[in-house]
């Protein structure tokens, strides 16, 4: 970012300050972002920012919203055309991996809100993406089923579940690996083995 953003309308600012938090995210631990560093990376004072977000689960919940929209619009567009349901799942598959690999501090804060006790917005928000994400990849195995191209017996709960527990993995192993090339280069391997598995 920089000082060009003290004079960015207010709409612009907010996204930008998300923008940030994404970035600050890939650096370091989330939860150890202060609305100090976010302001300084900005170029701004605190107090400007806090115009813009009332506290710092403002921000965060402007962050899981960003996340959400970009998500699930990426592996939306990446389905769109494919007209077999079971290369549209590798689709949907290999553009969220994408999608972590262009934002490595996003899995960091999902986990992060995962992790904290209590009930917070943001941590609603994580919840309400991975059931709105898990809703399209059941819809997609469905849609399989109903084509032939999977077995009317296989488990589709149990295999959303794996679907997301696979990218999970790869991006789990990619950030331990510190090197987050790793996810993008072994996807489609690992998607080829989560077909087999389902039957595709």
């Amino acid at each position: 970012m920089g000082p060009h953003v003290k004079h960015l309308p207010a709409e612009e600012r907010r996204a930008a300050t998300v923008e940030t938090v994404v970035e600050l995210a890939a650096e370091q631990n989330p939860s150890e972002i202060t609305t100090s560093a976010i302001a300084k990376r900005m170029g701004l004072t605190q107090g400007a920012l806090f115009r813009h977000f009332p506290n710092k689960d403002a921000i965060l919940g402007a962050v899981m919203e960003w996340v959400a929209e970009r998500l699930l619009s990426r592996v939306d567009r990446a389905v769109e055309t494919v007209e077999s349901p079971v290369d549209a799942l590798q689709a949907m598959f290999l553009a969220h991996v994408g999608f972590v690999a262009e934002h490595p501090g996003v899995p960091r804060m999902l986990f992060g809100e995962l992790q904290r006790s209590g009930d917070t917005a943001p941590k609603r928000m994580v919840q309400t993406l991975i059931n709105r994400y898990g809703q399209r990849v059941e819809r997609l195995i469905e849609a399989g089923k109903a084509s032939g191209e999977l077995d009317l017996d296989l488990d589709s709960s149990a295999a959303v579940s794996l679907f997301i527990g696979t990218i999970q993995g790869l991006v789990m192993q990619s950030l331990l690996a510190g090197d987050v090339g790793k996810m993008t280069r072994d996807a489609p391997r690992v998607f080829t083995i989560y077909r087999r598995g389902i039957g595709g």
